[in-house]
């Protein structure tokens, strides 16, 4: 256990989010994304895991220490609903109030088509596996910067 650090984040998400720069992409995924395959294509090139928790309990731990990327309009994504675009599942309502808890700012997660989301998440630095069980619990986030101190 460290001070100040979420104990639901692990050495090993830990190790990636420090390595991570400057609009780098991490996507979290549920555990029926195909997680293992895509994460081999990454900057990381293997799987990370968050088992026990649901994308939201880890999307609001991740984001208790990674800045994110507020000069671009795509800083946060979420899979779209296949043939529903529109359409905001629970899972997704859940990470869109952690972002916003966390960020301080109302900004809406842009939406991804399916296939266009699988090939995004192949080019991101790492993927991380939460053990959520719900449809389209899958989301992207692009790190940002901590600006100096005054």
């Amino acid at each position: 256990m460290l001070k100040g650090i979420d104990n639901r984040l692990n050495a090993d998400v830990l190790y990636a989010l420090r390595a991570m720069g400057h609009g780098d992409l991490l996507v979290i995924c549920d555990t029926n994304f195909p997680a293992d395959s895509i994460a081999r294509h990454t900057a990381l090139g293997e799987l990370l895991h968050m088992e026990n928790l649901t994308a939201a309990q880890a999307i609001e731990a991740i984001l208790s220490v990674l800045p994110l990327d507020t000069f671009v309009e795509d800083f946060a994504a979420r899979m779209e609903v296949v043939g529903k675009p529109d359409e905001i599942p629970p899972v997704q309502m859940e990470v869109q109030n952690a972002l916003d808890r966390a960020d301080g700012r109302e900004a809406r997660m842009v939406g991804v088509e399916r296939f266009e989301f699988y090939d995004k998440a192949a080019q991101a630095y790492a993927v991380i596996q939460t053990g959520e069980r719900r449809f389209y619990g899958c989301f992207m986030f692009r790190k940002g910067v901590i600006p100096p101190e005054d």
